[in-house]
């Protein structure tokens, strides 16, 4: 009779989600992602997507509170959903959790302080998991629009949480490079929390200014 061989979960370094499956199949790709959205409770606050697009505001002032795994699980399962180029996922994601590094990633963004938030997410392009037969600009480009919609679905997933958060896109690519240990180009950094203030949404432009219809 053979022995129960368990399966090994392999997580990054640092960081294990809150709830795992009891089981895992190493064929079924995004089991875990899967698992994590659909888990529970994680105190959704708003799971209307039009409300939560409405009510989203940048902030720049967060309070001293933790996040709680489970939250910050579904906003990285969130990142995962977005639409990509050929569905070949071409970002990866820095979860910044030294507070040194925090720092550093101040002067790094153009000593914008509200980088050190409770919670750091840079999203970098990795144009070489995009496996078109296209030149590398293109496949650069794929990259860039990947990390910019991950980035998005994980502010929107923030917003529903009842976290807020702002989109860093000021900063030093190399400096940001050498505080996370890549030689992946970052896109944006998104800092999250728990805001000091509820503000309301700011005044859009108009209609006309922003759509044109072209016969």
């Amino acid at each position: 009779m053979e022995p129960d061989i368990k399966e090994e979960k392999i997580y990054p370094l640092g960081y294990e989600p809150e709830t795992t499956p009891e089981s895992t199949d190493p064929n079924v790709r995004n089991q875990l992602i899967n698992f994590i959205l659909k888990s529970g409770p994680a105190e959704v606050v708003d799971t209307d997507l039009f409300a939560v697009m409405a009510k989203r505001r940048s902030t720049r002032k967060f309070l001293d509170k933790p996040v709680e795994t489970a939250k910050i699980d579904k906003i990285i399962a969130a990142a995962d959903t977005a639409p990509t180029a050929g569905n070949y996922q071409g970002f990866e994601i820095f979860y910044v959790k030294s507070p040194e590094k925090k720092k550093q990633l101040i002067e790094a963004c153009n000593n914008q302080p509200y980088v050190n938030a409770p919670v750091v997410l840079v999203f970098c392009k990795n144009p070489s998991r995009v496996k078109f037969d296209f030149p590398e600009y293109v496949l650069k480009k794929f990259a860039i629009q990947d990390a910019t919609l991950a980035a998005g679905y994980s502010q929107l997933a923030a917003q529903a949480l009842g976290l807020s958060s702002i989109w860093i896109g000021m900063f030093d690519e190399q400096k940001v490079m050498d505080v996370i240990g890549t030689d992946l180009v970052p896109s944006s950094v998104l800092c999250i929390g728990y805001p000091k203030q509820t503000k309301f949404p700011k005044p859009r432009r108009n209609l006309k200014d922003l759509v044109h219809v072209t016969w």
